[in-house]
């Protein structure tokens, strides 16, 4: 029997089947427009992958701030047309099949515990930097979400009385800054390659993007300890990258005089699977 998984990103919907401990029959369709259509387009996909009647249930990656014990999504995302009814009820009445659902950032974290970077760790903080920065806090292995499902919103945490680590830690932003300084269209890695070859500008901009990351991952290994962050996002692929946040954040410790921390930065494992299998393992966990 196979689970079916959907991640909503919001420009894609990518999907799999997860068969024999591995995602199988793994694709990308383009964001529909409404949620009927969405719907819809969910269906044509499961009578695609489900010709033998294999398929057990339905696992779902979604952004935004998915309440399980009401089966909706609040908060507000790229995909507006997702939140505020109980969505979950109606894939379950639509498929006739077990649907789970969990936060995208949830998702890519439970995978990396499952079978990633932190398979062998009991705490962890996964930190995604892409145009915003979110992420999850994983506390004896299970996910930690808080009283109002805010846990993982890193992106708000101010740095100082004026930026906040969306803003500074922000790769879009970052290369958005060099572009229309310089006139320029390039692109993400670029920008690190230009600051190696001793552009001043590239430099300026990417030891400030350093910086941020480095003061976010600070202020949260002072405040959970958890021993082992991992980040994910584009960047995080990127060992020269990782290199350069991990020696920002050594320097802040000693700036701080926190000298005697015992931690490790690890970039993800699975990378643009994360989300996928991890609303598999969060189906697998919730269907026991």
């Amino acid at each position: 029997m196979g689970i079916l998984a959907f991640d909503i990103g919001g420009s894609a919907v990518k999907y799999g089947v997860w068969e024999e401990d591995h995602l199988v029959k793994q694709n990308a369709v383009a964001l529909p427009k409404d949620w009927t259509s969405m719907k819809e387009t969910f269906y044509k996909i499961f009578e695609e992958l489900n010709e033998n009647k294999q398929i057990s249930g339905i696992a779902l990656s979604a952004p935004g701030l998915v309440d399980e014990a009401t089966g909706e999504i609040q908060g507000d995302s790229a995909v507006p047309y997702i939140h505020r009814f109980p969505i979950q009820k109606e894939l379950e009445e639509y498929f006739a099949l077990p649907v789970t659902m969990e936060n995208d950032a949830n998702c890519a974290a439970l995978a990396e515990v499952w079978q990633g970077a932190a398979k062998d760790a009991q705490h962890c903080i996964f930190l995604v930097i892409g145009t915003g920065i979110g992420g999850a806090i994983v506390i004896n292995r299970e996910l930690f979400r808080g009283k109002n499902l805010f846990c993982g919103e890193f992106g708000y945490m101010f740095l100082n009385d004026s930026t906040c680590l969306s803003i500074s830690g922000s790769m879009v932003r970052a290369l958005g800054q060099y572009n229309q300084t310089m006139g320029k269209k390039i692109k993400g890695e670029e920008l690190f390659t230009l600051a190696e070859q001793g552009d001043l500008l590239a430099e300026e901009i990417t030891t400030r993007f350093f910086r941020a990351i480095a003061m976010g991952i600070f202020n949260l290994l002072v405040s959970f300890d958890p021993g082992l962050v991992i980040l994910g996002g584009g960047v995080s692929a990127n060992q020269k990258v990782l290199e350069n946040i991990k020696r920002h954040v050594n320097r802040i410790l000693i700036e701080r005089n926190v000298t005697t921390m015992d931690y490790r930065i690890e970039a993800c494992q699975f990378g643009n699977d994360a989300n996928l299998i991890g609303a598999v393992y969060h189906h697998t966990l919730k269907k026991r």
